[in-house]
């Protein structure tokens, strides 16, 4: 069974929204709304406002992280995280595909941001005079983010906005220049926040060639996390690290259940864990939760747990 300590599941006190990010290394957050989850599920105390006081603080940032996909980082670890992940190969694909191509591409998007605060797509739009279009503005700006000159801003009636990374974090990302110590640092970030795990769980996690995720594990080294006392029941929400940081997720979920967690369409359910095992799954709407487990649970296991879902979904609500 995965490390539910390791991954802060057992909810440590006093964690701020930063230093959990930070013991995470990373917290996928493509839909924020889970990711606010994701930072419930590891603090009895944290409330939305914390969060969001900690992104506009420019502590913790939204931008491309492992894999290509929106995370949450501590802004302190930008660098070397940039100096593993920045590639710009499938971008510039995917802009060709959306009929977004020239020789002026970074120049532009860059220009289109620079000096402006947080824009959403629309603001883009405008700004870009017909150059580019829909998600075709969204790769522009993961362009701009892989050369350090932009991050995602916090939303605006509910829509992305994106940001300079100068005018938002006061400079560009300069990507840590020595990768053998990056590399030593992913992986022993990434060791003491998934145990047990090994070379092939860091490389699919990040990202990286598992030649390359190999020799960071050669450069670390991490003991493991103390284990927490008692039964241990949460609900997680869709794409919690604790389903996303592993090669496999056979440790944690039977085969035939994996159908109810994975329906298919790129959709992957919020579960309920029991002791670090996928028992269920859970839904919500608005503030009101319903668990469907995969079979009978001990009476109450999940009570403290619903109740308290439905105080942070209240309080962001309101």
């Amino acid at each position: 069974m995965r490390s539910v300590e390791a991954q802060l599941l057992h909810r440590p006190p006093g964690l701020t929204a930063g230093e959990i990010v930070r013991r995470l290394t990373a917290m996928q957050a493509q839909d924020v709304p889970s990711a606010l989850l994701a930072f419930r599920a590891r603090s009895a105390t944290l409330t939305t406002a914390d969060i969001d006081a900690a992104w506009q603080a420019r502590e913790i940032v939204r931008t491309w992280g492992p894999r290509g996909t929106l995370h949450f980082l501590h802004a302190d670890d930008l660098p070397w995280i940039h100096a593993l992940i920045r590639q710009n190969t499938s971008t510039l694909r995917r802009l060709a595909e959306e009929g977004v191509t020239g020789d002026d591409l970074l120049p532009l998007i860059a220009g289109a941001l620079e000096g402006q605060g947080p824009l959403t797509k629309d603001d883009l739009a405008e700004r870009l005079a017909g150059r580019a279009r829909g998600q075709g503005i969204v790769h522009l700006v993961a362009l701009a983010a892989y050369h350090g000159l932009a991050v995602l801003g916090p939303p605006r009636a509910g829509k992305p906005t994106y940001v300079h990374a100068a005018d938002w974090l006061g400079a560009p990302i300069v990507p840590e220049p020595d990768r053998e110590r990056a590399l030593k640092e992913l992986a022993t970030r990434y060791r003491r926040a998934h145990h047990p795990a090994a070379p092939e769980d860091l490389a699919a996690w990040s990202g990286l060639p598992l030649g390359e995720a190999r020799t960071a594990w050669r450069l670390s080294t991490a003991p493991p996390p103390p284990a927490a006392e008692g039964p241990l029941a949460r609900l997680a929400p869709a794409f919690d690290e604790y389903l996303m940081g592993w090669r496999s997720r056979d440790p944690i979920l039977a085969p035939e259940h994996a159908k109810r967690v994975f329906p298919g369409g790129g959709v992957l359910r919020p579960v309920v864990l029991v002791d670090g095992v996928i028992r269920g799954v859970w839904g919500r709407k608005g503030a009101q939760v319903s668990v469907r487990p995969f079979e009978e649970l001990p009476d109450g296991l999940l009570d403290a747990e619903i109740a308290d879902v439905r105080r942070f979904l209240t309080e962001h609500n309101a």
